[in-house]
């Protein structure tokens, strides 16, 4: 029905692209939804001076952006303007060659429909489209979804490797101005392995989750220890930004099925996902699968209405007083708030909810500890310390919701690598907490 329109608007990569006029806004799609062959095909242009100034608003960056558009040497030509900052972020902003957007999530709608300048090109990879003449935008929904509707083209680039999911992944082809197809695999990324550490640290955060309850992980060693370490729970369900390969394993053992949830039950509600190839076969045309943009995910009232939801994100540094650094690391900016605060505050706002914050005790080989009397200058808080609810590292738990300024920091001092938790008593002793 729909192949006529379809055979019309398909093009090549740099026919595709021969339209981006200068200093033109774009948005490409995130992670594993980046579009090779239209990225390459405008690095081409820049690199002949056919094209001399681009703007690229993104949220996370992979191998295909940060080769082509986002390359060091292209700096004096593009400017990116990132809502995150990911391992290859890290670089360009240090180096001052990318400028981060700071942001919540959840707010990433309202900041680019009000105070963005007009999106002149939207452009993603797509699984190939049905028999309704629909697209999905597979693995990342997050803010790929917001700029397409404010774009003023939208290119996607089909790839039959690309998960077909629901939820508000769905685009019409109407809705699409130009079509191309580049159906190379899509890049991997395995699950991260974690250690000794970070499995005692999964093993007491999963005595703190409820069967039925519904969860929220980040990326990283620690949520994936954490999730290999629920297998025994029961009727678990998901609401979370990142989707990740962990996930896939729980679901397929039944121990994720969302049939308790309270909002989207029996869903598996995320915003981006990333991971290996068996993640994005379970994923693709799977109905359990639905994806929202971060702005909905994200929104602490959306995430509220989830019964015993349990949100289980890592920081950075945390000081006596509960305040929680998980951007800045040695002056620089290493992540961003991102998702963390809309969930700290939205599953500590839910029907038996709990926002779980996790760490390791020390760093640099066990002569740093991660917990200090105040955060260092320079530092960031990314979760306030009316907001923080349970800490745990691999000496315990540590709940300071109610809990005074002494006891929160004797709590806190209690979950301390041993080493340093007699240096912390007498520094909490000097700042006048005991």
């Amino acid at each position: 029905m729909f192949e006529k329109e379809y055979q019309e608007k398909l093009t090549t990569p740099q026919e595709a692209v021969s339209k981006i006029a200068e200093n033109a806004l774009l948005a490409h799609g995130n992670l594993q939804a980046e579009p090779p062959a239209l990225l390459k095909a405008i690095e081409n242009r820049i690199r002949t001076n056919d094209l001399k100034k681009l703007r690229v608003f993104h949220l996370g960056t992979s191998v295909y952006a940060s080769g082509t558009i986002l390359s060091p040497e292209l700096a004096d030509c593009v400017e990116a303007y990132p809502c995150f900052v990911l391992t290859k972020e890290r670089g360009l902003v240090y180096g001052g060659l990318s400028q981060f957007i700071p942001n919540y999530f959840h707010q990433l709608r309202r900041l680019i429909e009000e105070y963005m300048d007009e999106m002149d090109v939207a452009m993603t990879t797509v699984s190939p489209m049905d028999k309704a003449g629909f697209f999905s935008f597979g693995t990342s929904v997050d803010i790929t979804s917001i700029v397409w509707k404010r774009a003023k083209r939208r290119i996607v680039e089909v790839n039959r490797h690309m998960p077909r999911v629901f939820g508000d992944a769905l685009v019409h082809i109407s809705d699409v101005d130009q079509i191309v197809e580049n159906h190379q695999p899509i890049w991997e990324s395995p699950p991260a392995q974690p250690d000794d550490i970070d499995r005692a640290i999964g093993r007491i955060v999963a005595e703190m989750v409820p069967d039925e309850a519904t969860i929220q992980l980040g990326f990283g060693n620690l949520p994936n220890a954490v999730a290999t370490q629920l297998i025994h729970h029961k009727n678990l369900g998901i609401h979370t930004e990142a989707f990740s390969p962990v996930m896939v394993d729980l679901v397929k053992k039944g121990v994720i099925n969302g049939k308790k949830k309270t909002l989207h039950p029996n869903k598996h509600v995320y915003s981006f996902a990333l991971g290996d190839h068996e993640m994005m076969e379970f994923m693709n045309d799977n109905p359990a699968f639905e994806g929202y943009p971060v702005s909905y995910t994200n929104d602490p009232d959306v995430i509220a209405r989830n019964d015993n939801m349990i949100s289980i994100n890592a920081t950075l540094q945390v000081d006596l007083s509960g305040q929680c650094n998980s951007e800045f690391l040695e002056g620089a900016q290493f992540s961003a708030t991102g998702g963390q605060l809309d969930f700290v505050r939205g599953a500590f706002n839910a029907k038996g909810g709990k926002s779980i914050l996790t760490f390791r005790s020390t760093a640099k080989k066990n002569t740093v500890s991660r917990i200090v009397p105040q955060l260092d200058a320079g530092s960031i808080v990314t979760t306030p310390r009316m907001d923080t609810h349970y800490l745990v590292t691999e000496y315990g738990a540590a709940n300071l919701k109610g809990k005074c300024m002494r006891d929160r920091a004797l709590a806190i001092i209690g979950i301390a690598h041993p080493d340093f938790r007699d240096q912390l008593m007498r520094e909490a002793e000097k700042m006048r907490l005991f």
